[in-house]
């Protein structure tokens, strides 16, 4: 399956059992892992799990890149994406990083997977969107 993964599952993954449904992230690791799913991936998505981290848990900037390096992953550059993105930011009244994913998805046919509640009570009517808690 395609997916895109925004950074409110990719950081259940660095702050594990810290996390709300850190198991359902584990495991949607796993099948990433072995190589279940195809990952699409914003050219932000890097940076914003990085920053996070960077401010909060700054013990774990080591473990934060060795678990993104390892996700086998296609990053998505087309310019298309932004102006979708812009769009949708525009649309549903919400920040650029977040539709960034939703772009990505929309583009390839992937489903974002978020923890995001706010956002996806947004953009869900607009499809390629999935809970992460509704998803594992």
């Amino acid at each position: 399956m395609k997916l895109v993964i925004d950074a409110s599952v990719n950081l259940k993954w660095i702050l594990g059992a810290e996390e709300p449904d850190a198991g359902r992230a584990e495991a949607l690791l796993a099948a990433i892992a072995a190589g279940e799913h195809r990952i699409f991936q914003p050219p932000h998505w890097f940076a914003e799990v990085l920053s996070v981290i960077a401010s909060k848990r700054t013990h774990r900037i080591e473990e934060t890149f060795n678990i993104l390096q390892a996700i086998p992953h296609e990053l998505c550059t087309n310019i298309q994406i932004y102006r979708d993105a812009a769009r949708l930011s525009v649309q549903l009244k919400h920040h650029l990083f977040d539709t960034l994913y939703h772009a990505v998805a929309k583009e390839h046919g992937a489903a974002l997977i978020t923890a995001d509640d706010a956002y996806f009570a947004k953009a869900y009517r607009l499809g390629n969107i999935k809970l992460l808690t509704n998803f594992i």
